[in-house]
């Protein structure tokens, strides 16, 4: 038998790592994907018994694209949000790792409470955000938050220090939602804490050693070495930004296959959604890629 090099053996690596995923993704979610794609080329008509389906060629794509009012802008107010959310976000879970990582009293506590916010997103409790109640109590504290972190003070303290105008708004639009950036950094701080403490402290020594400043190791061996980590981190930033149970675009979908304009037209926009999706994911893995080290 022939022996496998060392390339062949980390390729291998890699497969046998991903074939839970490839299975899952065969047998749990190839046959629904290819049903919706059945569907959205459909008009679903309930007749007795179950259903018909009635094949309308691109009709259903057409509708949602130029009858469908709300869709389009939907759509782009989605991806702008994802634009201002993924960079907040794993600046924030970055440095927040950076600073638990450290040693101090309580340290425990302070990561709990970092996590907090992905406990008390889930379950029971997002049931209740989802009422009508519980939402107007998060939204309440929220713009109250941005109306004290933001507001003219801010805007006048950004404008003394002459950034460009698109960068301060930017910061002031980040401020604003500031709650919704730490709830969403939850996981992240977890991953990085998990890659900043699999990081040798013996590098950090010798860079010590050869009069490297804190700053200099952090740019010369914190951020290269947390590069792959932070590529996985922007992935999953992105997928939940997409996927978030209260994504407006997400939301939109499901009234309007269950109880709007049809179930067809609403697996179409489910099927364009995906697809832009895989492109948004496609550019950023191959543009980022290029920046990430893989220490040997």
């Amino acid at each position: 038998m022939k022996k496998l090099s060392l390339r062949q053996q980390k390729a291998l690596t890699g497969y046998l790592f991903s074939l839970p995923f490839i299975i899952g993704f065969i047998f749990f979610f190839l046959a629904p994907f290819i049903q919706a794609l059945i569907f959205s080329l459909h008009r679903l008509v309930i007749v007795r018994g179950g259903y018909e389906l009635v094949f309308t060629k691109w009709e259903n794509y057409r509708y949602a694209l130029t009858v469908d009012t709300k869709f389009v802008p939907t759509f782009v107010e989605t991806f702008l949000r994802m634009l201002l959310d993924v960079p907040a976000i794993i600046l924030f879970s970055f440095f927040a790792a950076i600073l638990l990582n450290h040693k101090f009293r309580g340290r425990l506590l302070a990561r709990s409470i970092f996590f907090l916010p992905v406990i008390l997103g889930s379950g029971v409790v997002l049931a209740l955000e989802q009422t009508d109640y519980m939402r107007t109590m998060m939204e309440q504290s929220a713009n109250a938050f941005g109306s004290f972190m933001s507001g003219p003070a801010l805007t006048n303290f950004l404008m003394q220090l002459k950034i460009p105008y698109q960068l301060m708004t930017y910061v002031i639009n980040v401020v604003d939602r500031v709650p919704e950036i730490i709830r969403a950094s939850g996981i992240q701080i977890l991953i990085f804490l998990a890659g900043l403490q699999s990081i040798s402290g013996s590098l950090y020594e010798a860079a010590k050693v050869e009069g490297a400043s804190g700053w200099q190791s952090f740019w010369l061996i914190t951020l290269p070495i947390m590069s792959p980590i932070i590529l996985a981190n922007v992935v999953y930033s992105i997928i939940d930004s997409f996927l978030a149970a209260n994504n407006e675009l997400v939301v939109y979908i499901r009234s309007t296959a269950f109880g709007g304009a049809g179930f067809g037209i609403g697996t179409a926009m489910g099927v364009m959604y995906f697809g832009a999706v895989a492109v948004v994911l496609a550019v950023v893995v191959a543009i980022m890629s290029r920046f990430v080290f893989y220490q040997e």
